[in-house]
């Protein structure tokens, strides 16, 4: 099979069986058709040398350590497809490639009266309640933005006050928010929704005009327009409040396996990181407050 048919195929796969996002499976063949022209050789001809030159030219082009994990992931599911699909069985070439160590990196997060900040800001000018809906909505149940934009009307329980949002790997689970949540959601869809959509049916939460929801991006542009009217420096995205929601409830004594669900993380060691957060706040709190430190 020649290389196009193999990603083609392979693609096909991600898409049909596997119900992956769409960025995903571009992520997939964008790794996939670069390395294909890198090494120049049939797919199914690849050697464990090949995979490491070509991770040698990643590494002189300066490219980052999570970029050649995600290409590395991308060739591993690649050729684990392979096998799977037994097109050419007991072959692997990317057995032994191991992923470079990672740069520890703690999630960055905001304190509670700069999130205050934040919701204030959110409540001034145009599209106000669907801004500060978006803010309330992201802290209260820390999903993600991807997560966020396909809520529909239907998946939101107004009297239990959950929302049943479809995450990773098409994962459901059930995320809850509070009364100022509650408050902010009855204010947008009782009123600028209504007024942004003039009679369209819509059955996203967040719609435009036309009815279709907004785009991950869209809701990007709106916290960068937030932030100007700030005083926080930091950057701040929509997963900064992800962050926050998991640190203030670990720092409140929240459970960690109960910030695992509703995260939607499969792993507890994907949450744990989270902890090194509330570890650092403890040091701090002990070196202000300490007589003999």
């Amino acid at each position: 099979m020649k290389n196009i048919d193999l990603i083609n195929s392979f693609i096909n796969y991600l898409v049909v069986e596997k119900n992956y996002s769409d960025k995903t499976v571009k992520s997939y063949e964008d790794d996939l058709n670069s390395f294909a022209l890198e090494i120049n050789k049939n797919l199914l001809d690849i050697t464990e040398e090949d995979i490491i030159n070509y991770l040698k030219v990643l590494k002189d082009n300066k490219y980052k350590k999570t970029s050649v994990s995600r290409k590395i992931s991308s060739l591993k599911s690649f050729y684990k497809y392979i096998n799977f699909k037994k097109i050419k069985e007991g072959y692997n070439p990317t057995t032994y490639i191991l992923y470079p160590k990672k740069d520890k990196k703690l999630p960055n997060f905001i304190e509670y009266n700069e999130l205050e900040e934040m919701i204030q800001s959110s409540l001034e000018g145009k599209n106000k309640e669907r801004n500060n809906l978006i803010i309330e909505l992201l802290y209260a149940t820390g999903v993600r933005v991807s997560e966020l934009v396909n809520i529909k009307l239907n998946d939101i329980d107004f009297n239990d006050q959950s929302i049943r949002v479809m995450g990773k790997g098409s994962k459901e689970r059930i995320v809850y928010y509070g009364e100022y949540a509650l408050n902010a959601l009855n204010n947008y869809i009782n009123g600028e929704r209504k007024e942004t959509l003039n009679n369209i049916d819509s059955e996203w939460l967040f719609s435009n005009k036309k009815g279709d929801h907004l785009s991950t991006r869209m809701i990007e542009l709106i916290i960068d327009k937030i932030m100007k009217n700030v005083s926080i420096k930091s950057k701040v995205s929509p997963h900064t409040l992800r962050h926050t929601f998991a640190t203030h409830l670990l720092n409140s004594g929240c459970d960690i396996r109960v910030v695992q669900e509703l995260l939607g993380h499969e792993n507890l060691t994907t949450t744990e990181v989270y902890t090194h957060i509330t570890n650092e706040e403890l040091r701090n709190t002990y070196n202000k407050f300490h007589l003999r430190k």
